[in-house]
């Protein structure tokens, strides 16, 4: 459902961009998901579907706002711009914080200086200056481009970064369904059914684990191994997944249980 999802607006924006006449075309799509959901191989396939070219932008190795414009100015037509882990690359969540905490005066704080003065030195690029370039880059110059930012933690981003007209599309990479591991089980096994099928679908349903997990499972490590083998193995892994589940649900009952004990003595010796 998700590839057919992205197909058609990939499809439609090709199409679409025939009928634009001196306007620049473009489009963005936020991929977030746990990691192993499979962001990059999902660009990789929608590069090789519109034989675009990929331009993976590492924004730590920018030194400032004037580099980041010459980076993307510089990119070709029909091309995918890439930011990877948009939350880790830089420290783009917590901008408009930092300015707030910026007025506060430091010239009585040498230490909170110096370190004010470390961290300007070693990146320039900023929150404001990423979303006008971006933006400036579609109004000003090319045709065909697509960006796409991933991350593992889409409610870190701030929401000017990923709000609608920079990207277009957010799309949810999530745990493995059934759906994705018939897929994978027909890739790698060359599998349409199975008498495991049914067990593993119901197991899906009620243990979370990624795609490359799944894919890792079934995988053959050596020639002996035939499909079914693998298909023991998925099992097996989707059992210890559950019962590792099982057991976090059960310490963080026992956690807090401990902590209201906690609270609760505190509280009589106070009224003691």
């Amino acid at each position: 459902m998700l590839h057919k999802i992205l197909f058609t607006s990939i499809v439609s924006f090709c199409v679409l961009n025939s009928f634009k006449v001196g306007k620049s075309w473009k489009r963005g799509y936020l991929l977030y998901g746990p990691p192993g959901t499979g962001k990059s191989s999902m660009i990789a396939a929608m590069a090789n579907l519109l034989d675009y070219d990929i331009y993976d932008l590492e924004l730590t190795s920018v030194n400032d706002n004037t580099d980041l414009r010459k980076l993307l100015i510089d990119t070709s037509s029909k091309s995918i711009i890439v930011i990877e882990d948009i939350d880790c690359s830089l420290d783009l969540t917590g901008q408009r914080k930092k300015k707030k905490e910026d007025k506060k005066p430091d010239q009585k704080d040498p230490i909170r200086k110096k370190e004010k003065d470390k961290n300007k030195k070693k990146t320039e690029v900023t929150l404001s200056g990423l979303l006008n370039f971006i933006d400036g880059l579609w109004s000003a110059c090319g045709s065909e481009r697509l960006i796409i930012f991933t991350t593992n933690h889409v409610e870190k981003l701030d929401p000017a970064l990923i709000r609608r007209g920079r990207m277009d599309k957010h799309i949810e990479m999530s745990y493995c369904c059934f759906e994705t591991f018939k897929v994978l089980a027909k890739n790698y096994l060359d599998l349409e059914s199975h008498d495991l099928f049914a067990t593993i679908d119901r197991m899906l349903e009620e243990t979370r684990m990624t795609p490359a997990d799944v894919a890792e499972c079934l995988m053959p490590k050596s020639a002996e191994e035939d499909a079914e083998s693998c298909l023991n193995e998925l099992i097996k892994s989707l059992e210890n997944a559950k019962e590792e589940a099982r057991l976090k649900v059960v310490e963080s009952e026992d956690n807090g249980g401990q902590k209201v004990q906690e609270c609760d003595e505190s509280s009589d010796s106070e009224d003691d």
